[in-house]
């Protein structure tokens, strides 16, 4: 084998690792985290968890990408440590079709039918499909399935280029020697399980081995220490991606390793024993790729069920492992932010940005309504209570930003893309929310230290801007929540009601002050406390924008659209303004 067989062999490899990492991105990216979020509600029952994560492993084609993500769910609080090990026994049970898929490639007959199951016969029919569908469709998701076939068809070639290469590997003694040495099970298991560490896929480790059976010198004596090492070779993604997170998110990168390890040391002690008792055959024999995909299929399929039933066993050892500290916390209102992991499956990382901006609306919400309340009945430890909601808020708005703008370098899908876009924006509204009970908090303060009283006319008017503020501050939320574009059409005639409420309250308020009833110092509160309000209004009317622009981002001008709202043939918006005018009529 000379220096051009070699560096065939190094590009057949390239081709066959950027085959699998293109088809298994294309995989995500059509799951549109779906997957991920059906794996993270569905984990009731542990053979459920078991199924759902070989379904979702053999859909993304990474039982390491999987583990990754149950890494990220326990670290985000998301799951529970059980819930996890039994995704984790069925990502190994998943991972094993892609063995499946390569074994392909050693179908052998001069049928025509038989020719066509062969990869070399239809992978190229896939990549031109697959071309076809990146170069002249515009849908995303046909794109996607386009990067699907081209990724599955590079992956193929790569997988024939390599077996082309090592085909003269057969007439060198030095290679027959090596495997030779690796029928030895420690040295075996070592050898899969730093080959499986380094490139951190098993499956790609397992298509290597099956390529390398083409020269008919690997005997079955060496593959199966070799493939029991891949299995422990691939706990490294998950080890190294719990690195500094939770304890448990760690307890869950442990159990997939003790998972592989002790399914390996079972195996390899019941048939090495029964070896020595009955003489396998098997074991001269020359390695083919369905026999490897057969062993890889066996191996954790029989791990799994052997060891389903002793999963709170498992749990015991991770935490024997990782100790629990008397201060380890499972308060649920401790603040989780999204998880960096996350960030490998674009899509789910956006719902789950999704779902962490509804938090922090409430907690907005929760931070104004009690900021409201002091106005009324002024306490330190209320006002205490706002001013660490609005601390939380700000923390929510500097990591989820942070991690927004992340995403955003991630190959987004045109509609995730503007979900974030969305996300960006609507944080800083809530955000500011938070600031302004803040303020208003500091005027209940005011009106308390000073023993300020309002007049029966003003308190009636505050009344009236705060149902006002409140209604609109729940509508806005909703319409987040709800993504209800019907709904956020309400919110401007709303907030156009709040505006003329304000300047209002304003004339009213001088119209006191010149006759007396009002002094100075309640006029400066009452000022604060109505432009607070009316500022409030301004950011709900921000996000119901921000809510209908969602899908038309490019061709959407916000100035524009109230302009065209406001104007006095727009009947719809003519009739919903009446219609708030008079709820919040003064008297």
């Amino acid at each position: 084998m000379d220096i051009f067989s070699v560096l065939t062999m190094l590009g057949g490899l390239a081709l066959f690792l950027y085959g699998m990492h293109a088809m298994g991105e294309g995989l995500s990216k059509v799951a549109g985290g779906k997957l991920e979020r059906i794996l993270e509600k569905l984990t009731s029952s542990p053979l459920k968890a078991v199924a759902l994560g070989a379904a979702v492993t053999a859909v993304i084609q990474s039982s390491s990408a999987t583990t990754v993500m149950v890494v990220g769910f326990v670290n985000s609080g998301l799951m529970k440590l059980s819930q996890a090990i039994g995704i984790i026994m069925g990502a190994n049970i998943g991972t094993t079709i892609t063995s499946w898929i390569l074994s392909l490639s050693g179908i052998e007959g001069d049928s025509f039918w038989v020719q066509l199951l062969k990869p070399s016969s239809f992978a190229p029919v896939l990549a031109l499909i697959g071309v076809v569908f990146l170069l002249f469709s515009k849908n995303a998701k046909r794109k996607d399935v386009g990067t699907i076939l081209i990724g599955f068809a590079i992956l193929m070639v790569g997988m024939d280029t390599m077996s082309d290469a090592v085909k003269p590997l057969a007439d060198v003694p030095a290679f027959t020697n090596l495997f030779v040495m690796f029928s030895n099970p420690i040295l075996g298991m070592i050898v899969g399980a730093l080959l499986t560490a380094v490139i951190q896929s098993s499956s790609a480790s397992v298509g290597i081995l099956q390529a390398l059976c083409i020269t008919g010198k690997v005997t079955y004596a060496s593959v199966i220490p070799i493939i029991m090492g891949q299995n422990i070779g691939t706990c490294i993604t998950a080890i190294l991606s719990s690195i500094g997170t939770s304890k448990n998110a760690r307890r869950a990168a442990l159990v997939h390793f003790y998972f592989n390890v002790i399914g390996t040391l079972v195996f390899m002690t019941v048939f090495y024993s029964m070896n020595v008792v009955i003489d396998f055959a098997l074991l001269d024999q020359s390695a083919s790729a369905a026999g490897i995909a057969v062993i890889h299929t066996v191996f954790n399929v029989g791990a799994t069920f052997l060891l389903l039933p002793f999963t709170k066993g498992l749990e015991k050892l991770a935490y024997l492992s990782i100790k629990e500290d008397k201060d380890e916390t499972t308060d649920k209102e401790r603040i989780q932010l999204i998880d960096e992991r996350f960030l490998e499956s674009p899509s789910f990382a956006v719902e789950q940005c999704k779902q962490v901006v509804y938090k922090m609306a409430e907690l907005s919400k929760e931070a104004l309504f009690k900021a409201i309340a002091l106005l009324d009945e002024f306490s330190e430890e209320k006002a205490e209570e706002v001013k660490a909601l609005e601390d939380k808020v700000d923390k929510y708005e500097d990591e989820l930003g942070s991690y927004l703008i992340r995403l955003c370098s991630k190959n987004l899908v045109e509609k995730d893309s503007h979900v974030v876009s969305m996300l960006l924006h609507l944080i800083g509204d809530f955000e500011r929310i938070s600031d302004h009970a803040v303020n208003i908090m500091e005027a209940g303060r005011e009106i308390d230290e000073k023993k300020l009283v309002f007049s029966s006319e003003a308190k009636k008017e505050i009344e009236v801007f705060t149902r006002a503020i409140k209604d609109i501050v729940n509508i806005s939320i909703q319409v987040v929540e709800d993504e209800d574009k019907k709904l956020a059409v309400t919110v401007e005639p709303l907030e156009e009601v709040i505006d003329h409420l304000n300047d209002k309250l304003k004339v009213r308020h001088v119209q006191r002050l010149r006759e007396g009833v009002c002094t100075i110092e309640l006029g400066f509160v009452f000022s604060d406390i109505t432009t607070n309000y009316e500022r409030v209004a301004d950011h709900c009317s921000n996000i119901a924008l921000s809510i209908l622009q969602l899908d038309n981002e490019e061709n959407f001008d916000a100035h524009e659209y109230i302009d065209q709202l406001k104007r006095e043939d727009n009947e719809a918006f003519r009739e919903k303004y009446q219609s708030y005018k008079s709820q919040y009529a003064l008297s």
